[in-house]
């Protein structure tokens, strides 16, 4: 499942923030930063990294503005922030035609598919089911953190954000195939 591997991240971000925002702020570009030399050593091509890039340019500037203000109230909506960016990550590669999915998705089908008009409407569907789940997840999480609803609450919106569309991903290509066989 190499969708969720651009997200290890993000992941780590919201394990360690529970040590300081700063430190899973810090680990989050570290890893992002680990991944993109990673795919650029294997020769990757950028296209397939939007995720990756997205990652190190959010959690570089998060990382600055934590260690230099790391009692800015803005902590307390990191999580709601982040998923706020990833939705605007999902949907600004569709608004361009570059859907985030479709790189990945390259790396896993062979390359006389990916001209196949099915090929890219499964990423666009794919897509915009992760920029769906990032942009509510990001309002609920804000609703929660407006009320102080606390971690547990939070844990389980973040959960669900990502587990609904990883497990959408997974299934939908083969119903969007059988389909259009039928």
């Amino acid at each position: 499942m190499s969708y969720l591997r651009g997200f290890v991240p993000w992941i780590a971000f919201a394990v360690l923030s529970g040590l300081g925002w700063q430190w899973g702020a810090l680990a989050g570009l570290v890893l992002a930063v680990a991944l993109f030399a990673d795919g650029r050593r294997k020769g990757t091509p950028l296209d397939t990294q939007v995720l990756e890039i997205s990652t190190m340019a959010y959690f570089g500037v998060l990382t600055v503005y934590a260690l230099l203000v790391p009692t800015s109230p803005v902590q307390h909506f990191v999580g709601a922030i982040s998923m706020a960016w990833l939705a605007l990550t999902a949907w600004g590669g569709l608004a361009v035609k570059q859907p985030f999915t479709l790189g990945i998705a390259k790396q896993q089908t062979p390359k006389e598919f990916w001209g196949h008009p099915l090929f890219r409407r499964i990423n666009v569907v794919i897509t915009t089911a992760w920029a769906t789940a990032f942009t509510l997840t990001a309002i609920v999480l804000t609703g929660l953190d407006l009320v102080n609803a606390g971690t547990v609450a939070a844990i389980l919106v973040q959960v669900a954000g990502f587990a609904i569309p990883a497990i959408f991903t997974v299934r939908y290509p083969e119903h969007a195939r059988a389909r259009q066989d039928s």
